[in-house]
């Protein structure tokens, strides 16, 4: 790649950047996603109609970071902006920041400042196939721009009748909303799905995930839809995140090894073990506490390989020294682990609480992108378990030089 290069500005002007200029532009506009993420985005409906989402443009499958959980007009699932990165929609009718139209085009401003034009994630038609049981395909699954897809198996948490739900978690509040009214998805379902997706070139990874179900349960759903996919596919490994709870008899992880996942996901959400607790209550309880949490990722490590299982803490919730100490521990041992920026979401119980300032998450961002290049993990490890770019997944490919002139590329799954 040269190290400079000629770009011509908005005044018509020759402009000649350096790498380190362009790191720099795209650090800029990773800081805007973060700030993007907690403010969300307004708009007039009257614009957003404008922009053919749910025709052209992909519509928003799962609504419950927005600030209003239902509506009857289409979102969009999200955009880009001018450099690469993409924003995963977030609806708050307060934001400083709104979409309107311009020519046709969709402009990002905040206020009366105008900060970029944007790009939507286009639409296939895959999202409309049928499967044999009536339902479409976006309403099992859920389209991300890197070639993959997500399924959300069961959208109850068991949690809730016990009164232990994670207390930053709105999962029991969105799941009777209209657009979720599938509520539990039969493993033949997500093998008929898998089989659309990896026909239209979707299925280079499946996040397989849902609420907190018994054990036993959950393992053999798991199970049952590994068979599922590889009687369909003739594939004897799935490729594909299994998002899972700690199992009390850690043994069980080789199950789902043995099943054909290529990974697995144990979400901790919380490193420190007393506020882990207080947040958790559900997973202190059902799952043999925080250190045996700890405990199953460890051993998930050891089972699965380096760079083979992932975990998340909910950034914000904790000081940030004791995120980033459970980040570089887990990474010591193999596992990946991301900080999600935590929102406060609507019918969660904290619920009008706020999250640290956009400073904070970037500076969280860059951190653990620098040290997950320190334990030798690449970007295709921070991608195998978290199917979709986060923050922490745009810091790392921005400082390992992935830009092509000043943008970074869409990464994409290879096809299967």
């Amino acid at each position: 790649m040269p190290s400079t290069l000629t770009q011509v500005n908005t005044e018509g002007y020759k402009v000649e950047r350096t790498q380190e200029s362009i790191r720099e532009l795209l650090l800029q506009e990773l800081e805007l996603k973060i700030d993007l993420s907690i403010e969300g985005v307004s708009f007039d409906a009257a614009d957003l109609r404008k922009f053919g989402i749910g025709t052209q443009y992909l519509e928003q499958q799962h609504v419950g970071m927005n600030r209003i959980l239902d509506s009857d007009i289409l979102l969009p699932h999200g955009f880009y902006l001018p450099h690469g990165l993409f924003f995963t929609f977030r609806w708050d009718p307060r934001s400083p920041y709104k979409l309107r139209e311009e020519s046709g085009k969709a402009v990002l401003f905040k206020g009366q400042k105008r900060v970029a034009e944007v790009e939507f994630f286009e639409r296939t038609p895959l999202v409309d196939y049928k499967l044999t049981t009536g339902q479409t395909f976006c309403q099992i699954a859920t389209l991300f721009t890197e070639g993959s897809f997500s399924v959300c198996y069961s959208v109850e948490c068991s949690l809730k009748e016990k009164g232990e739900d994670c207390l930053f978690c709105n999962i029991n509040t969105t799941a009777g909303l209209k657009h979720r009214e599938v509520f539990i998805k039969t493993p033949q379902q997500v093998g008929e799905a898998y089989v659309l997706a990896r026909s239209a070139g979707f299925a280079g990874h499946l996040n397989l995930t849902g609420g907190f179900v018994p054990e036993r349960r959950e393992v053999e759903y798991y199970l049952d839809v590994a068979d599922e996919i590889k009687e369909r596919t003739g594939q004897s490994e799935i490729v594909g995140t299994a998002v899972i709870g700690a199992p009390l008899d850690l043994k069980v992880i080789d199950k789902y090894k043995e099943a054909g996942y290529s990974s697995v996901a144990i979400d901790i959400e919380i490193w420190d073990k007393n506020i882990f607790k207080a947040i958790c209550p559900g997973k202190e309880k059902r799952n043999g506490g925080w250190q045996h949490w700890v405990d199953a990722i460890v051993y998930a490590a050891e089972v699965f390989g380096k760079g083979n299982v992932r975990s998340n803490i909910v950034g914000g919730l904790e000081p940030k020294e004791s995120t980033l100490e459970g980040i570089e521990f887990l990474a010591f041992k193999g596992a990946v682990c991301f900080a999600s920026i935590w929102q406060p979401n609507v019918g969660s119980a904290l619920e009008g609480h706020r999250t640290p300032e956009t400073a904070w998450h970037f500076d969280l961002a860059k951190k653990i992108a620098t040290i997950h290049k320190q334990y030798g993990f690449t970007t295709r490890d921070l991608f195998n378990t978290v199917n979709r770019a986060g923050p922490v997944h745009d810091a790392f490919r921005i400082f390992g030089g992935e830009n092509t002139g000043d943008k970074l590329p869409r990464w994409r799954f290879p096809q299967l």
